[in-house]
């Protein structure tokens, strides 16, 4: 199937009214926002004058801003939601205020969302260190296809892995294979964020549980884990 992508760009306006800018705490300011605002951010820039511009983030990959968070104290998402930010907050474990250029509202992102969304990642790893049968979700889904890494998982000793393929994936499926104990994702990493029987095989990577070597030449590279839709900011 051909795919076209087309960059929707808003023409709303970004730029931080005075009363916004006084109440940003002071210290050094990253700058992240989405692929709708990344033509116009400069002019957020311009009004921070210090500030350091990471680039665009998605829901997935906040790897911009990971990149420079030794250089930063603080994040300002432009943009709409809290998806995007949660994700900052929890790769770079700095505090995040949000600008909405939409709606004009302006605000920290609360740390109490991130300490939940911490607390149940915590939550899946001990899950998954007791489990003894693993499922493993595999999409067939362009940009999100890990295949490799899940039969890399299914080789590890200690547990009994099964392996799912899948296209769409409807949650209330898992219900009909009740001998899994536990379920890994290899997919897109925001699928378990609001399931406690599942966890991401990244996660268990970040956090020792698993080590797992990379088969040469024959790696499939998920979209978080690329620049694939990720517009330079210029």
């Amino acid at each position: 199937m051909k795919l076209f992508h087309v960059h929707a760009k808003s023409a709303i306006d970004v730029m931080l009214p005075a009363a916004v800018i006084k109440k940003l705490p002071k210290g050094r300011w990253g700058v992240v926002t989405t692929i709708q605002h990344a033509h116009k951010i400069q002019i957020v820039l311009d009004q921070l004058k210090s500030a350091k511009l990471a680039g665009q983030v998605i829901g997935c990959n906040a790897s911009s801003a990971e990149k420079i968070k030794g250089e930063v104290d603080q994040w300002l998402f432009v943009g709409s939601g809290e998806f995007h930010p949660i994700q900052v907050a929890m790769k770079t474990g700095q505090p995040v205020w949000l600008w909405n250029p939409g709606s004009r509202e302006f605000g920290q992102l609360s740390p109490s969302v991130v300490e939940k969304h911490f607390k149940r990642k915590q939550g899946q790893l001990a899950r998954f260190l007791t489990a003894k049968r693993i499922g493993i979700i595999v999409t067939t889904k362009i940009g999100q296809k890990n295949l490799m890494r899940g039969l890399e998982l299914a080789k590890q000793s200690g547990k009994e892995y099964f392996i799912f393929a899948c296209d769409g994936l409807d949650m209330g499926e898992f219900a009909n294979f009740p001998f899994i104990d536990f379920w890994v994702n290899t997919a897109c990493p925001r699928i378990p964020d609001e399931a406690m029987n599942m966890v991401n095989i990244d996660d268990l990577i970040e956090a020792g549980i698993l080590t797992l070597e990379k088969e040469p030449m024959a790696y499939e590279v998920p979209i978080w884990k690329s620049s694939l839709g990720l517009k330079k900011v210029r």
